[in-house]
């Protein structure tokens, strides 16, 4: 099945942005896209001022959206849905068939903290598919996707999904390893030179997706330091950061716990969150 890129959209600035990087996106991987509006059932229907109700608003913000998303990807299959119900729980609704979910970083109404409020934690590792949380387009320098490694099953499947999207994009994929040493350790964070089981097994890990995605340069890097502030200071000049939902050592339970949600907070491009294998 040829699962639709979904975007969640309301006319905010960073919706705007999460809806030209979902088209972008669906255009490059050659996915269908759809475009949807959150309709809160306890909204007023008719204004108090005006004569547009709230539904007709809601459809010419859908078609906006789709007219701006067909002249960044001409050749995509775009269409729109106006579902009411909770944002939540009707964006994971969406997910569970999606083959990416897309949204902006702050929004309108009742995307308003998304993903970076209380919202964020609602989805961000908690959905089927992948999550890619744009903050705006602009913001990095860069084209390179990178991806925290940390060798647990979740780092696997972001290393794919960064592979996928290098693919699709032309560009390399950085490989950030940051492994924390025993609390006795002499190093006053916690991080500092790999240790020799972990230098030696992160290019033994690497070597079948170099051959599965010949054409793909991966370059890694061995961090001294902790990984968000790693991975924070690659999103500068980056395209798009990628994260697993729960890892090991330095990624562990993010993005319910500390790494992962804080790169979602400092991370300067749009960010993945895999939560898990991908179907």
């Amino acid at each position: 099945m040829n699962r639709a890129v979904v975007v969640g959209f309301d006319g905010s600035p960073t919706a705007t942005a999460a809806l030209m990087w979902a088209a972008e996106d669906a255009g490059l991987r050659k996915r269908p896209l759809r475009i949807v509006h959150v309709r809160e059932p306890w909204a007023a229907e008719h204004p108090l001022h005006g004569v547009e109700t709230l539904t007709e608003r809601c459809h010419v913000l859908l078609e906006n959206a789709a007219a701006r998303a067909r002249a960044v990807a001409p050749a995509v299959t775009v269409s729109t849905a106006l579902v009411t119900g909770a944002v939540l729980p009707r964006l994971r609704g969406e997910a569970e068939t999606a083959d990416t979910l897309v949204v902006g970083s702050r929004g309108l109404g009742a995307f308003t903290g998304m993903v970076l409020g209380s919202a964020g934690l609602g989805l961000a590792g908690h959905t089927g598919c992948p999550l890619v949380v744009v903050r705006s387009l602009h913001a990095g320098s860069g084209d390179d996707i990178v991806v925290g490694d940390d060798g647990s099953p979740h780092a696997e499947t972001a290393l794919e999904y960064a592979l996928e999207q290098a693919s699709a994009r032309g560009t390399r994929v950085r490989v950030i390893h940051a492994v924390p040493f025993p609390a006795l350790a002499p190093h006053p964070a916690g991080y500092g030179p790999l240790p020799a089981e972990h230098a030696d097994g992160a290019p033994r890990r690497l070597a079948p997706w170099r051959e599965k995605y010949p054409r793909v340069e991966i370059v890694e890097s061995q961090v001294h330091r902790h990984p968000v502030s790693a991975l924070a200071e690659a999103s500068r000049t980056a395209g798009l950061v990628v994260v697993g939902s729960r890892g090991l050592t330095g990624f562990t339970s993010a993005v319910l716990g500390s790494v992962s949600h804080a790169v979602l907070h400092r991370a300067r491009c749009p960010v993945a969150v895999l939560s898990g294998p991908r179907s």
